[in-house]
């Protein structure tokens, strides 16, 4: 029986490792109020902070796919060496970054590691399921989810000082890495080798519509989610401030509340698109997201109550879709092309990503918070639309 003991075990103790190694992505996001203070940012400095993890993340998954690395090596040891150095870069970052550019580049290279745990675990965990492994891949990317979330919780929880988040987030993915490794092997159910990154593929992939339809479903997604997390921790403080309260500290905890719902977005949403299909599991999740971003703003100022109401809404539906827009991809790719696929899918998303997480605090300096996630409404709407045809073309196809 595939859902013994064991694989829960495994499943646990990887998703563990993901929450661990995936809290140093935002550590520097969670004590932006401190780094601004200290180092006099911008709102456009500020958000280099994140950015450059992301756009590491980019570079470092096109390095392992034209290398065909998670390929020619074992996944446990490639996320073991990737969680160490994004652990240690993030405590180097404390000890060596005494100024914005010098952590800008810790960030990067940060992101640069974080490339080899993502898809490395998602592919690890596939090797110890079969049947319920959207289920798995569900449970996994939650782990992700909280695993971002994390750095806020040490930030509420009272940590003297920003580089104490840093520390302690590192020593998680260190210790991340060393769990995967130590307990963590390859799984019965072995996946073939993908194949290399090859960009003379990418017009034969792109001509084929699911796969077209499938990518700007993933596209929309990305354009919605990170600049999310990024942001609503700042948006959350500010809103309590409006209303004459103390934001240190209860924003943070409340951001992690937040973001970390999305944990049981990205299961229940794994576990009923194994039930009810992958297409129509992003429709509901695009569509509640999408009415989310457009109306949260609106709420600022108001009740904690309502507004913490409506960011839980927010982060379990801005999630729940993830995982499922990489599974369409190896379900509608020729297996020779799988590779190069989910790699253009990947470093387009996470693009996406550094454009919008640059605009929502440059639109909110001119407009307010009032406004500013407005930008992040046509990326579910057109995501929506995508995902929608692509139903009523499976639908054809199956009649």
């Amino acid at each position: 029986m595939e859902f013994s003991r064991v694989h829960i075990i495994k499943l646990v103790i990887l998703s563990l490792a993901m929450v661990g190694t995936m809290t140093t992505w935002f550590s520097m996001t969670a004590v932006l109020p401190e780094l601004i203070e200290l180092w006099e940012l911008t709102s456009t400095e500020a958000s280099l902070i994140t950015i450059m993890v992301q756009l590491g993340f980019v570079i470092g998954s096109l390095i392992l796919a034209f290398l065909n690395l998670p390929d020619r090596i074992k996944p446990p040891m490639l996320f073991f060496v990737s969680a160490s150095l994004a652990g240690l870069l993030t405590i180097f970052t404390v000890w060596f970054a005494d100024d914005l550019t010098s952590a800008l580049m810790m960030r990067f290279l940060t992101g640069v590691a974080l490339s080899g745990v993502y898809g490395p675990g998602l592919k690890l965990i596939t090797t110890w399921f079969r049947i319920r492994r959207g289920m798995a891949l569900g449970f996994v990317v939650g782990a992700l989810t909280l695993g971002s979330a994390t750095p806020h919780l040490v930030t509420g929880l009272g940590a003297p000082s920003w580089e104490v988040v840093l520390i302690s987030t590192g020593l998680c993915s260190v210790l991340a890495g060393i769990l995967v490794i130590v307990a963590v092997d390859v799984g019965p159910y072995l996946l073939p080798s993908s194949s290399k990154f090859n960009p003379r593929a990418i017009p034969r992939i792109l001509s084929h519509k699911p796969v077209r339809l499938a990518n700007y479903g993933y596209f929309g997604h990305m354009w919605e989610l990170y600049a999310m997390w990024a942001w609503f921790g700042l948006f959350l403080a500010h809103s309590l401030e409006s209303r004459g309260m103390d934001s240190s500290g209860t924003a943070s905890i409340l951001t992690f509340i937040i973001i970390a719902s999305g944990f049981f977005g990205a299961w229940f949403g794994g576990i009923y698109a194994d039930r009810i299909g992958r297409e129509r599991l992003t429709l509901w999740s695009l569509a509640v997201s999408g009415s989310i971003s457009l109306v949260i703003g609106f709420f600022f100022g108001s009740p904690v109550w309502l507004i913490v109401s409506l960011g839980v809404i927010w982060g379990i539906s801005i999630i729940a879709d993830s995982a499922q827009f990489s599974a369409l991809i190896t379900e509608h790719t020729h297996p020779r092309y799988v590779g190069t696929a989910l790699t253009l899918q990947l470093a387009i998303g996470f693009l996406l990503t550094v454009i919008v997480i640059l605009l929502v605090p440059m639109i909110e300096a001119i407009v307010g918070w009032q406004y500013a996630f407005l930008i992040l409404v046509p990326g579910p709407v057109l995501g929506f639309i995508a995902m929608f045809r692509l139903l009523l073309l499976q639908s054809k196809s199956n009649q």
